[in-house]
């Protein structure tokens, strides 16, 4: 019988893939702001045998939230229990179960199961999460069908790359300049005007317009989240047309020279628009050296100017 004010919720959807596979996409945490649209980062705290605890960062509702979840994988019985450790408010107490049910050998059910209580049973509260519940639950079950019935495609769609610039100040400077993206337009001249808020600390909302070799103004907005002064991770939630997967991270690295401070980005191009962007020759390679290219100089430029306010800063 279920306790006064506990909510139990559960969401199914069936996948045209073997369940180990399944099973396994959903273990590599690593992989989730990829597959899971709501996911910004997600990080081990700790790991042993068959038990972690990873932090997520992720939106709800709009909103960007943070909490810390133990989690139980059991490779066996195809199935994953979570439960968070300190929620974010409104939520009182989350937990729940991944189970991945064979149906042949090339397709199974995922079912995801939630229990969850609102601060003080507050019934607003509890409207509220039901339909965050709800809509990630969706969003997560959607996303983990679509990923992993088009992961062959999507291989030859995805790529990863790195720009590195070697600076001779500090790894504080540095990532201050990359932080402090409110001061960008006074600072980077592709920078048009930017709209920043740091709803929690450490958890930053950027949208911003730059401007692009050829004189275009876009618009872009992202989820960042921040570690003092190593690391800045985020993922881009509007994309501009050739993409439609957009995350990366900066990191500070000292070392003898000072710090090497680098750019990373992993893309998925959106094969839609290569013709409507590029013209009707265009490949996918062509798509992928294009915004390679058009990231990468941004990176780069950004990089530069940090270069010069971190060797000013050292002098």
């Amino acid at each position: 019988m279920s306790q006064p004010g506990l909510r139990e919720v559960e969401h199914e959807i069936t996948v045209s893939a073997p369940a180990a596979a399944v099973y396994r996409l959903i273990a590599e945490v690593q992989n989730w702001p990829r597959i899971f649209p709501p996911t910004i980062y997600v990080d081990h705290v700790e790991q042993g045998e068959g038990e972690e605890r990873i932090r997520i960062w992720a939106t709800a509702n709009g909103e960007a939230k943070n909490w810390t979840s133990r989690r139980t994988l059991d490779a066996e019985q195809l199935r994953i229990t979570f439960r968070q450790e300190v929620s974010a408010p409104p939520i009182a107490s989350m937990g729940g179960t991944w189970i991945i049910e064979p149906l042949s050998g090339s397709e199974s059910r995922v079912r995801l199961l939630h229990d969850y209580r609102a601060i003080d049973d507050d019934a607003e509260s509890l409207a509220w999460i039901d339909e965050a519940v709800d809509r990630n639950s969706r969003s997560e079950l959607a996303a983990l069908k679509q990923n992993v019935e088009a992961a062959h495609a999507a291989e030859d769609l995805t790529f990863s790359f790195e720009d590195t610039v070697q600076i001779n100040g500090s790894a504080k400077d540095v990532f201050d300049f990359v932080n402090e993206a409110g001061e960008w337009p006074e600072r980077l001249p592709h920078v048009a005007t930017v709209r920043f808020a740091e709803p929690s600390p450490g958890l930053q909302e950027l949208e911003m317009d730059t401007r692009a070799k050829d004189g275009s103004v876009h618009t872009t907005k992202s989820y960042r989240v921040t570690f003092p002064h190593d690391k800045i991770a985020y993922k881009q939630v509007t994309l501009p047309a050739l993409m439609t997967l957009h995350t990366g991270y900066w990191t500070f690295a000292p070392n003898e020279q000072g710090v090497a401070a680098s750019s990373q980005h992993t893309v998925t191009i959106n094969t839609e628009n290569i013709t409507r962007i590029l013209g009707a020759d265009a490949t996918v390679d062509d798509a992928k050296d294009y915004v390679r290219s058009a990231l990468s100089t941004n990176s780069r430029a950004t990089l530069g100017y940090a270069k010069d306010y971190a060797e000013r800063k050292a002098a």
